[in-house]
């Protein structure tokens, strides 16, 4: 019993088990694991997953000091370490000097890194060193708030498939070079870009995050998306730049994406894609089509009702809808065309699979009320329909519940909630 009690049972552990609870702690807490026994000195010196953030050093009321520490931290770990390094992470609120990160990055490109997330603070921007594009085995690559100039030896990265850029400075052309010199890449998130014009050739591209200022986006080799997410911010220059365009956005961002199963678009992404809108045909069925996020739709601008009605219409397996409005209900309106929705829609069409629709900042104004009135007509298998009116429809409210009731359901057991009082 004495043995049993006496023995080192921990320290007995196979290698990959040790590797597993030592990756369960934070890192700081891993290299204090060295204080336990002579076997545990270097064990945490193995590890493959790197993870550093502020809270590796003490607290500390000066800053300075505290960033220091850090960089002695990561220094002194990255120099004592044996062994390859698989995921190397590091998220801070200070701004490091480029000479340490530099030194880390040229030590991570002889590690066959795989992953490499960099998120440094507030103030100099981080200039990327060449050595950062040698890392030839790289899986993943998050970079923010950094400078990215590849050297022309560049060739791509082979085997990277998620790249996660915010906040980076990067020539427009670089970007595209990047991204279509990445065969295996198959997610892309690009955010806070400003006056970018874009084209996308990705082939293997499952799933995309777009947010900033996009001049124009161009999906041109992306067959394989899944998955898309758009929130574009609208200045003078760029609001000017739609308004000269003559081509059609819907089809140059739609129009080759027939494995799209989820589509979110936020405020001015209805607007972008009326753009040109010649009011054709779309040029694909989106069969695997089942949810579609809208926010700050104007049904009051005919033009992106049109889009509206040409994604549903062109996506016979939606299964969940939800739609923001923008108009202004305050706001005097030429009477519309209030046959639209029948005029521009198949009239044996349905919308089979629809079962959720969810309406928010609700105006009532006449497009809204037939856009509604189209999908209870149109959705057979629709089970709940909410609907939150805007916070500045005050005694519209009655009046867009009594219309509603009216309205004919093709689904018997489509349940409508009408939402009065937002939190």
């Amino acid at each position: 019993m004495d043995n049993v009690l006496g023995r080192d049972m921990i320290s007995d552990l196979p290698l990959s088990i040790i590797e597993t609870i030592l990756t369960k702690l934070s890192i700081g807490d891993a290299v204090r694991t060295s204080i336990l026994s002579s076997k545990w000195r270097y064990r945490w010196a193995t590890l493959t997953q790197l993870v550093f953030d502020d809270k590796c050093v003490s607290l500390s009321n000066d800053s300075a000091n505290a960033e220091n520490n850090l960089v002695k931290f990561v220094t002194r770990f990255l120099f004592l370490h044996d062994g390859p390094i698989h995921q190397f992470a590091l998220s801070t609120s200070f701004s490091h000097s480029s000479p340490d990160i530099d030194q880390w990055l040229l030590f991570l490109s002889r590690k066959d890194i795989k992953e490499l997330i960099l998120e440094l603070g507030e103030g100099e921007w981080f200039r990327a060193p060449s050595c950062l594009f040698s890392c030839r085995k790289l899986t993943r690559l998050e970079l923010v708030r950094c400078e990215l100039d590849p050297p022309l030896s560049f060739k791509g990265f082979l085997c990277l498939r998620y790249l996660n850029l915010q906040q980076v400075l990067v020539a427009p052309d670089v970007i595209e070079s990047l991204i279509s010199s990445c065969p295996l890449l198959e997610s892309l998130t690009l955010s806070y870009f400003d006056s970018l014009a874009l084209t996308v050739r990705a082939p293997n591209l499952k799933y995309l995050i777009l947010e900033g200022e996009f001049k124009d986006i161009i999906l041109e080799n992306t067959p394989l998306l899944v998955a898309i997410s758009v929130a574009m911010y609208m200045t003078d220059d760029i609001a000017e730049h739609f308004e000269q365009s003559s081509s059609c956005n819907f089809d140059k961002f739609l129009g080759g994406v027939p494995c799209l199963e989820r589509l979110i678009g936020h405020i001015y992404f209805t607007k972008y894609l009326s753009i040109g809108n010649d009011l054709g045909i779309i040029p694909i069925t989106y069969s695997h089509l089942k949810i579609i996020e809208l926010y700050q739709v104007s049904f009051e601008d005919m033009k992106e009702v049109l889009v509206v009605l040409r994604l549903i219409v062109s996506s016979p397996n939606l299964q969940e809808l939800q739609i923001s409005g923008s108009s202004n209900a305050s706001v005097a309106i030429e009477a519309p065309d209030l046959d639209f929705w029948e005029k521009e829609c198949p009239s044996d069409y349905t919308l089979n699979r629809l079962k959720t629709v969810k309406m928010t900042d609700m105006s009532g104004v006449p497009h809204e009320m037939g856009f509604i009135k189209f999908l209870l007509g149109k959705s057979p298998m629709l089970d709940i329909m909410s609907i939150t009116p805007s916070v500045y429809v005050t005694s519209g409210k009655l009046n867009m519940l009594i219309e509603l009731v009216r309205f004919r359901r093709a689904s018997a057991q489509a349940e409508i909630v009408f939402i009065q009082d937002q939190v």
